[in-house]
């Protein structure tokens, strides 16, 4: 659980009640912490006050949205009004709860939220000896468990999904990054290149001169 508010005694209030109930969490304070925290975990549900210092909790929205992890969004606000309610839905929200609000009721609806999720799990793929957990966010190779960072995850999702097709460079760009990414940087390539070194010999991502990259279905031996 990521629980982004920038009272500091609310936050940990929350924290303290979740801790009680075995829900573990993480405390950003503003939107930049929330975003870094978001860049290195992977989190079930995040628990996001809209007004917090820094890009603010709909900008936080955004990215977990465009991120397509799973993570669920339930807001927390001041803002009882109808229509602050149906903004924060059309911007991605799962759920809503105004303060003040009675904890039992926030973990009831987390609760409710978390078997949501249960339902909609992304499917397990697996090719060439690679099998990817989209819901767990864990990736094995014959049987070895890969330890991969946020982004090296999601472009070997993009790369598994394509079931051997090639992705461009840009394509990559689009899905793996956010609307914000420079189309002239070499992060795909550096990306690939660590994700290559993680996931070991023999080589399972090709590159297609020009074209992009795929996962060889046999090894490229």
């Amino acid at each position: 659980m990521l629980i982004v508010e920038d009272e500091p005694l609310m936050a940990a209030a929350i924290r303290d009640g979740l801790r009680l109930e075995a829900i573990a969490s993480d405390i950003a304070g503003d939107g930049d912490t929330a975003i870094e925290l978001l860049s290195v975990n992977a989190y079930d549900i995040a628990v996001l006050d809209r007004d917090i210092p820094g890009p603010s909790g709909d900008e936080v929205a955004q990215r977990i949205v465009a991120a397509h992890d799973g993570t669920a969004i339930l807001m927390l606000t001041a803002a009882e009004r109808l229509d602050d309610k149906a903004s924060g839905f059309e911007l991605g929200a799962d759920d809503y709860l105004t303060k003040p609000f009675d904890m039992r009721e926030l973990v009831l609806r987390l609760r409710a939220l978390d078997r949501r999720r249960a339902h909609t799990r992304p499917p397990v793929r697996e090719i060439a000896g690679l099998r990817l957990d989209p819901f767990r966010r864990e990736v094995y190779r014959d049987g070895r468990y890969v330890a991969l960072t946020r982004k090296q995850f999601a472009v070997l999702e993009v790369l598994v999904a394509a079931e051997g097709g090639v992705i461009s460079a840009e394509e990559l760009l689009e899905r793996a990054w956010d609307e914000n990414a420079d189309p002239f940087t070499n992060a795909v390539r550096i990306t690939v290149s660590a994700l290559r070194k993680r996931l070991g010999e023999p080589w399972i991502i090709a590159t297609v001169p020009g074209v992009g990259y795929r996962i060889e279905a046999a090894d490229a031996g």
